[in-house]
């Protein structure tokens, strides 16, 4: 199994959002990730920051890498793949938007930060849904991420 290196930044409050708990989903979508890849193509690991930030700091971000001017509920920036075959990245998660998505939603905060995280993650992974086949296969393994973490799945209501 690949190795986590996994550092939490905190730069809003949050204190449902514990390290341990964002540490738990990072890694089961990172083992899940790895169980699906070729042999051939396995990585030895993973190094992610993931950083809880609030709308101003969302914007900003979003506006100066995406030139769009609102905040999203998760930003991924991916590196690749250093020579010792450990990937790289970092996970922006933005509490005031995934505050008012749960609620929109009607779903638990931790569930719905939970999917964002594993998405997040596998986007770090390389993952991304550019196309529909790709988006099904992404949605796919966040379902089985999520289930395995006893959360109903994100896209049942479609």
């Amino acid at each position: 199994m690949p190795d986590l290196s996994l550092s939490v930044q905190y730069a809003t409050s949050c204190p449902e959002l514990t390290r341990p708990r964002l540490r738990r989903w990072v890694q089961c979508a990172l083992d899940q990730a790895w169980e699906r890849t070729h042999p051939d193509d396995r990585f030895s690991g993973l190094s992610v920051t993931l950083r809880i930030v609030d709308a101003e700091e969302g914007r900003s971000l979003n506006q100066g890498y995406r030139d769009k001017d609102y905040a999203t509920n998760v930003l991924t920036f991916e590196y690749g793949q250093d020579p010792e075959g450990i990937v790289h990245g970092d996970i922006v998660l933005c509490l005031p938007v995934l505050e008012r998505e749960a609620a929109e939603q009607e779903k638990p905060l931790l569930h719905h930060a939970a999917h964002l995280v594993v998405h997040g993650t596998l986007h770090s992974l390389g993952y991304d849904h550019i196309d529909e086949q790709d988006a099904l296969d992404m949605e796919a393994l966040e379902t089985t991420v999520l289930a395995r973490l006893r959360i109903p799945d994100p896209y049942q209501e479609r």
